[in-house]
């Protein structure tokens, strides 16, 4: 089971959701849920947002696959449907949305995950797929998808029967998770673990810790986070 803020390889990312991820937005790929694959670092190839204190995410739809050499396809508009008219993964995440909106089925669950650096990825939490919109960015027409956190652990898992205390649920920035991967040089800051690592608040959201300042954020492996929950608890 994978929390929100554990930091995984991307050999462990495709073992968590039990499939290959080849692409950044995929749908229905999970069997019950879709996933994406997202970043807000700089250089990143498309623009995507984290809002409301983490609880929002505005998700830009992928562009066409690259055709010809000469092509860029950042010149292009990104489109629903492929040139045989099958659905794209822009629209088919499109569609769910719209559907939704109308009343016509639920909202799609999607799986988040974050890129920290080349080969890292966090958990960013389980989302729903709230709306979507054609829009302009200036140069051509782009997806914008919107996705509502729900829950910090994966889809499937029994905590899911109880959603929690969302006021208590805050993603941590991806400006912030950078830094301290760096400062704490991809370690436990207890013991020096490389693996099964976590983003820790040092003084807890709940007791009024915050989530953008990296000086409040610690890397712990999962035994110093299990001793440091008992602790406070």
């Amino acid at each position: 089971m994978k929390y929100a803020d554990d930091i995984l390889s991307y050999l462990e990312m495709c073992s968590n959701e039990g499939c290959n991820l080849q692409r950044g937005m995929n749908y229905r790929l999970g069997g019950d849920h879709s996933i994406v694959l997202m970043s807000t670092r700089p250089g990143a190839p498309y623009k995507d947002k984290i809002e409301s204190d983490g609880m929002v995410i505005i998700y830009e739809g992928h562009d066409q696959p690259r055709v010809a050499l000469d092509s860029d396809p950042k010149r292009l508009d990104q489109l629903d449907k492929s040139e045989k008219g099958t659905l794209t993964q822009n629209g088919l995440f499109h569609q769910a949305a719209q559907q939704y909106k109308t009343g016509l089925r639920d909202a799609e669950r999607v799986h988040v995950y974050e890129k920290i650096k080349k080969g890292i990825w966090a958990f960013n939490g389980v989302f729903e797929l709230l709306d979507s919109a054609i829009e302009s960015d200036g140069k051509r027409l782009v997806f914008r998808f919107k996705l509502g956190l729900v829950s910090t652990v994966p889809v499937g898992d029994a905590v899911l029967n109880k959603l929690p205390d969302l006021s208590h649920t805050r993603l941590i920035p991806s400006r912030v998770k950078v830094e301290v991967w760096r400062r704490d040089q991809g370690k436990c800051v207890e013991c020096g673990a490389v693996d099964n690592l976590h983003f820790d608040h040092v003084v807890p959201f709940s007791l009024g810790g915050t989530s953008i300042k990296a000086a409040n954020i610690q890397l712990l492996c999962a035994r110093h986070n299990l001793l440091k929950r008992a602790k406070i608890e």
